[in-house]
């Protein structure tokens, strides 16, 4: 069965939360760079950039619930382990094919077609967010795995989250290095503009990230031990007094009390979580997305401050999620949701009464960091909550809860970058209050939704509510069942 956090010793705490970093390193890239770099530094239209993108989610979304019903069924390659064995398979599609997408298009030149150009990156786009997805599920699956405390899956979802915090510092420090050695190399415009002469700088930041990446992956698999298999105890379905309320196989009469994929729809609480971690992705996504288009449009700032302001924003992340747990002891996992999401509409007023905050985007980046950070990881522990001890499905419950997100990320930049005002490489000064008013509506507009959906679960708590029939030796001395005792509470 899964363990208390404590009892897990501190180096496969370790190893586990690091198991997302490559993952984490070129999602920080994917989200923050991409609609920057194919369009002020590629020349690509709006739209082009915007096609490029929803493919990446459109894609992302559909292998993860695929992903995440095969990674509960299949057994994995012999005793390595099925959750393992899938992030292996992630992490080599990741390495293989991310370093084509943030770089020139091999044959291409400024005569080249952009649809040619969009066919071109597309294999290569696929491929990454198949890996993305395979090392994402399966290692989200492994929390419930893992551990059962409720709040030790608070505190391994914490670490998993502070690596990620550490991941995008990576990418940005990097990327504010690169940045920096360029300008003093030169005084002119590519000094603080982006531009075809920045290609070799994402390129060069693409390969240092995935270096770093492959080396916390290899410690992920060496540290992390996976159970392969369920005691024989459970197996034969004897000696009750061993084992959980729940078993596993029952006799071939009774229906087994394991839930399976098509049982999770039919739970009123699964939609409540997959809305409330959807809303958290859209915030957190999104206001990745455009921060740089932001700065570099709407505040006319240096190219640099696309490097520095996300790095203040996970620096602030990095810190809110040590106090998390203890934090979360205290009032709850909603009621921290809830100080998180308003730390977001604080720093949405900001952007909305101050059009010309110059240096003091460097205060409301540590609101959004801190306020995205707590929200992110509240939502992440209330689906392992949800998941329980249903750990034999949980990666389809992860993969359906991503897909949502991902497929409204998709759908959301698109529209935005539909709506945009001009299509040129240089923006128009319509571009200016456009991306104020996108940075308003991301964090402030979406929040708006997330408070409803955290109001349904403070109204209605997270239960399973399908009554699972239970053996005849954990039977009352009736022989029957209590009414209430097949309802599994999950969040109070």
């Amino acid at each position: 069965m899964p363990e208390d956090s404590n009892s897990i010793p501190a180096f496969r705490r370790l190893s586990y939360a690091v198991g997302h970093f490559l993952n984490d390193l070129c999602a920080s890239m994917w989200f923050t760079y991409l609609l920057v770099y194919y369009h002020s530094v590629l020349g690509f239209q709006n739209t082009y950039a915007g096609v490029l993108l929803l493919i990446g989610q459109i894609a992302d979304g559909i292998c993860t619930p695929i992903i995440g019903y095969e990674s509960d069924r299949a057994p994995g390659c012999g005793s390595y382990g099925k959750r393992k064995t899938w992030h292996l398979v992630g992490t080599v599609s990741v390495l293989l094919s991310f370093p084509f997408i943030f770089n020139q298009c091999l044959g291409c030149n400024q005569y080249t077609p952009q649809w040619a150009s969009l066919t071109y990156f597309t294999p290569f786009i696929v491929i990454f967010q198949f890996g993305w997805a395979a090392t994402q599920i399966s290692h989200l699956s492994l929390i419930p795995e893992l551990v059962s405390c409720e709040h030790a899956k608070v505190e391994l979802t914490a670490y998993r989250y502070a690596f990620t915090v550490i991941a995008n510092i990576t990418v940005y420090a990097v990327a504010w290095l690169l940045f920096h050695f360029q300008s003093g190399q030169d005084d002119g415009p590519m000094a603080d503009n982006l531009g075809p002469y920045d290609i070799p700088i994402f390129r060069d930041l693409s390969l240092i990230v995935l270096g770093i990446g492959a080396l916390f992956s290899l410690l992920f698999h060496l540290g992390t031990k996976e159970k392969t298999g369920r005691p024989r105890a459970e197996e034969e379905g004897s000696s009750p007094d061993e084992r959980q309320p729940l078993v596993v196989r029952l006799t071939t009469a009774s229906p087994s009390v394991l839930l399976r994929w098509q049982h999770w729809l039919t739970e009123p609480s699964f939609y409540q979580v997959a809305l409330l971690y959807m809303c958290t992705r859209l915030i957190v996504n999104l206001s990745q997305t455009y921060i740089a288009m932001y700065l570099t449009n709407t505040l006319m700032l240096p190219k640099k401050y696309i490097a520095t302001i996300p790095l203040v924003m996970y620096v602030s992340g990095f810190a809110s999620s040590l106090i998390m747990k203890p934090f979360s002891k205290l009032i709850g996992r909603c009621m921290t949701y809830f100080v998180g999401l308003l730390l977001i509409f604080a720093f949405s007023y900001w952007v909305l009464l101050d059009t010309h905050m110059g240096d003091k985007v460097y205060g409301a980046a540590v609101l959004l960091g801190a306020g995205s950070a707590t929200i992110l990881v509240m939502s992440l522990s209330m689906t392992a909550d949800l998941i329980g001890d249903q750990t034999q499905s949980g990666a389809f419950v992860y993969g359906a809860m991503s897909f949502t997100d991902k497929v409204a990320n998709g759908l959301s930049v698109m529209i935005i970058q539909g709506l945009h005002p001009c299509h040129t490489q240089v923006c128009c000064p319509a571009c200016v209050w456009y991306y104020h008013y996108v940075m308003v509506g991301v964090t402030g507009g979406v929040g708006i939704v997330a408070v409803f959906g955290l109001c349904a679960i403070l109204i209605w708590p997270i239960k399973i509510r399908r009554r699972l029939p239970v053996m005849s030796g954990l039977l009352g001395s009736d022989g029957e069942d209590s009414e209430n005792s097949s309802d599994q509470s999950l969040v109070n």
